[in-house]
């Protein structure tokens, strides 16, 4: 099969998930990220030409970047996408891996995921600085929410760490299929997948809830986490950068929630408040 290439450089990290989100609604199907910022794939065949053009047209504008288009002949696409995508070790104990890699022995934590067009394979920064966080939590019988769960890869490691109880919502469909493929890629029966934003919590009593999601949407969600959290209960949050977290801390303290400690990596930032 033919595809088509958009490769898309100079745009800020922040911006990537708008233009994943919208280039999947356009009919992409793939995309992968890298240093100078992403690429999409599409079938050739299924390419809207105008539609795309137009678009891009718009968009670069807006968000500041390049981009060109390439058109792929036909190949093995599973091989080039497998020689893209590498497996992630997290402090020594943890391995986030696909399918059609070989486990490594005497790990702690072994996840398998397959990201399609979702976001969470431990390759950003955001999602990477979320598991260290989560690594060094004793989840044992505790109540956990992973909101805005991409992959379902926060879930799963909380699952793996001995949760009692994790519940994963995210707003995007394709993301919620793709949660729930993981989850029972990796037998991990205690997870409940939910269709839904922060109106869908489902519990008011949890022990941790995380949020690796955007500075606005964790501006705006920040009273329903903390209502949803138990007393004593701990928020995980990353996906702003350092000059954001003076906000969210300020955010934070008007619903009762604490800073504890912080965490940043090429000027991402993750945090723990405590309620």
């Amino acid at each position: 099969m033919e595809y088509q290439a958009l490769i898309i450089d100079q745009i800020r990290d922040e911006n990537r998930e708008i233009m994943i989100a919208e280039l999947s609604a356009l009919g992409f199907e793939s995309f992968t990220e890298n240093e100078q910022g992403l690429e999409a794939f599409i079938p050739f065949e299924n390419y809207p030409g105008i539609e795309i053009s137009a678009y891009l047209d718009k968009k670069r504008e807006e968000l500041e970047f390049t981009f060109r288009l390439e058109r792929i002949s036909e190949q093995n696409w599973n091989a080039v996408w497998e020689s893209q995508y590498q497996p992630v070790l997290i402090a020594g104990s943890c391995m986030i891996r696909a399918p059609f890699h070989l486990p490594l022995a005497d790990l702690k934590y072994d996840l398998v995921i397959e990201p399609r067009m979702s976001f969470g394979t431990a390759h950003h920064e955001t999602t990477s600085l979320m598991l260290e966080a989560l690594l060094q939590e004793t989840l044992k019988g505790k109540r956990l929410l992973d909101l805005g769960c991409g992959t379902g890869v926060l879930a799963i490691l909380a699952w793996k760490m001995g949760a009692n109880r994790v519940d994963a919502i995210d707003i995007d469909f394709w993301a919620y299929e793709n949660a729930q493929d993981n989850v029972v890629k990796n037998n991990a029966t205690g997870i409940s997948v939910i269709h839904g934003d922060a109106g869908n919590i489902p519990r008011k009593d949890y022990h941790f809830i995380l949020a690796n999601i955007n500075r606005n949407v964790l501006l705006r969600d920040m009273e329903v986490c903390s209502s949803s959290l138990a007393q004593e209960g701990i928020l995980l949050l990353s996906g702003f950068y350092e000059e954001d977290l003076p906000l969210i801390r300020e955010k934070a303290e008007e619903f009762n929630l604490r800073l504890d400690r912080s965490a940043s990596k090429n000027h991402w930032v993750c945090t723990k408040f405590v309620k």
